[in-house]
């Protein structure tokens, strides 16, 4: 999936611009041609993904993992495999990308990973996470004198493998300009959004509130196509190549199509984690956010149904189970 522009203020100091007035890549650190010392934690399939972009790019890369035998790809490939955390957060940048709030306080915060850092080094968090705890994270680090940038990712596991991804980056200019090295071995695109981490955070939040509401509405329309004799595929053929060309929408309309929701590209229990977390931000600022409760029970429903380990795209069949179109004969 592609990110689109992120227009507004707010862009880093030293950000260039593109002729057009869009954010260009952010400025390369004086040693860019120099590998750098770099560790990883949290190898699922997108930090997986995204370590070996470094290891490719020529940084001497040392991961970590809970589970160690996740390592082994990367070992195989150069990577040095710590035995604890703290043995891989040694380098000049960190990078960790955790599934959840309690996974990056488990290791950071409660963990004590932050004390085994070296003061000038930099942490950047790919992880989606409240707003709550980035502020948190930045006063952690800040006391500590360690340099903290969050980098949310746009991105399946299969654009991460090809170093695609659109990140956006948020966190203090000097920060950001030792890690842009490394971020750019990972993106087709940086969009700088400020020096206050949570700016990242919150565009990484709404931008999945978006994706879940058009997983949704697709759902619920090809239900009622479905319902009167059209199939989900040629109806969606229809729809994402004419009005909804879009990569989110072909993408995910393709999986509905297909029904096709293993392996989970993203899955559902993340998507109704993440809507809750954009429901959190919203309450703090007073922003009213009317359609995410309506996400946030529609996944709450598949999850009731056992949907654990399936893309959140299944929302199509919470559409089609509360029709009843397979008792109906519809499909």
């Amino acid at each position: 999936m592609g990110l689109g522009p992120c227009g507004g203020r707010g862009g880093l100091a030293g950000a260039s611009r593109d002729a057009d007035g869009d954010h260009a890549r952010l400025p390369h650190s004086i040693d860019e041609e120099v590998g750098m010392k770099v560790g990883f934690i949290g190898l699922g399939a997108m930090g997986s993904a995204m370590a070996s972009n470094l290891i490719a790019a020529g940084h001497a890369l040392t991961v970590w993992n809970r589970s160690p035998d996740a390592a082994e790809p990367l070992a195989a490939l150069g990577a040095k495999v710590a035995r604890t955390a703290d043995r891989a957060a040694q380098g000049e940048v960190l990078h960790s990308m955790l599934a959840n709030d309690a996974a990056v306080r488990a290791v950071f915060l409660d963990g004590g990973l932050l004390d085994a850092m070296e003061p000038g080094s930099v942490h950047v968090n790919h992880a989606t996470i409240s707003v709550a705890l980035a502020r948190e994270l930045a006063a952690a680090h800040a006391e500590r004198g360690i340099g903290y940038v969050a980098a949310p990712v746009f991105g399946r596991p299969d654009v991460a493998a090809a170093a695609r991804l659109n990140i956006v980056v948020a966190g203090a200019a000097s920060a950001v300009r030792k890690a842009t090295p490394l971020l750019e071995a990972l993106a087709a695109r940086l969009w700088p959004l400020g020096e206050a981490p949570e700016r990242a955070n919150v565009v990484k939040l709404a931008g999945n509130f978006m994706l879940a509401a058009a997983i949704e509405s697709m759902a619920e329309a090809s239900a009622l196509t479905r319902a009167y004799g059209v199939s989900a595929a040629d109806f969606l053929e229809v729809m994402t190549s004419t009005l909804f060309a879009a990569p989110a929408y072909q993408g995910y309309g393709k999986l509905i199509a297909e029904q096709r929701y293993k392996p989970a590209g993203f899955a559902l229990p993340l998507g109704f984690k993440d809507v809750g977390l954009a429901q959190a931000a919203a309450e703090t600022e007073r922003v009213p956010l009317p359609f995410a409760g309506v996400l946030r029970d529609s996944l709450l429903e598949a999850l009731a149904a056992g949907d654990e380990d399936v893309d959140w795209s299944a929302l199509a069949e919470v559409a089609a189970r509360r029709a009843r179109l397979d008792e109906r004969g519809k499909g």
